[in-house]
């Protein structure tokens, strides 16, 4: 039987939090979620299971257009500025089986440039 889009996309994404477990070393993770027209971040202590922070393109003054790699990178700064005022700046990068290319490594790049560490 074969799987739907939405599973294979699931299973990818498990696959990728088992190999961050294994690394974290107790560290957050700051995990992307993609869609059409927007990006989202934000970072997650897994051990409490609570969120420290988080950003999507539908804030401040960029709502207008959410899905290009400017409004990723935007994202991307300002979950890491958030992350470090809560006193968070080593986390691990969950790219939640999106593929490391375009909106995603403008988020991440942007979040390293802004003084996060993974």
């Amino acid at each position: 039987m074969a799987l739907t889009p939405r599973e294979t996309s699931k299973r990818r994404a498990e696959r990728n939090r088992i190999r961050l477990r294994k690394l974290s070393n107790g560290r957050p993770r700051l995990s992307v979620f993609r869609s059409d027209k927007n990006i989202y971040a934000q970072v997650i202590d897994d051990a409490k299971g609570v969120t420290l922070a988080s950003a999507s393109s539908l804030e401040g003054e960029g709502k207008t257009k959410g899905s290009d790699k400017e409004a990723a990178a935007r994202v991307g700064a300002l979950v890491a500025q958030r992350a470090i005022e809560k006193g968070v700046k080593d986390v691990v990068f969950d790219r939640g089986g999106y593929i490391y290319h375009g909106r995603v490594k403008a988020l991440a790049d942007a979040a390293r440039e802004a003084g996060l560490n993974f």
